[in-house]
């Protein structure tokens, strides 16, 4: 998987908009973070990963989810794309959406009508 691939399926969701993060291409959601890329082109900074969540995460593929002790105190998964498949990828990148979009896009969402 690459940051395009994930792009393309994340812009067709309403609210989600190319941005960037610290110099690097991002997603975000009404000017609010969804997901960013890290200066290695390969890894992605996911935030609303529970700490627990994570956890299992790393401990079942560490190959694809990590953390560094940057990211330790916040509730943040790091995705190495290269090696990850889209169905690691989109369940924790669609819950963010939720998290983040606005009631009338969760709505439509949840209606089916996106």
């Amino acid at each position: 998987m690459t940051f395009d691939d994930l792009r393309k399926f994340a812009l067709t969701w309403p609210e989600v908009e190319d941005g960037t993060s610290y110099g690097t291409p991002a997603l975000k959601v009404r000017k609010k973070l969804l997901a960013r890329l890290k200066d290695d082109g390969d890894t992605l900074v996911m935030p609303g990963v529970p700490f627990e969540e994570r956890a299992m995460l790393v401990d079942r593929a560490p190959k694809v989810f990590s953390f560094t002790d940057h990211y330790r105190d916040y509730p943040i998964v790091l995705i190495s794309l290269s090696k990850a498949k889209r169905a690691d990828v989109e369940p924790l990148l669609r819950r963010q959406w939720l998290a983040l979009a606005s009631k009338a896009a969760r709505k439509a969402y949840e209606a089916g009508s996106m």
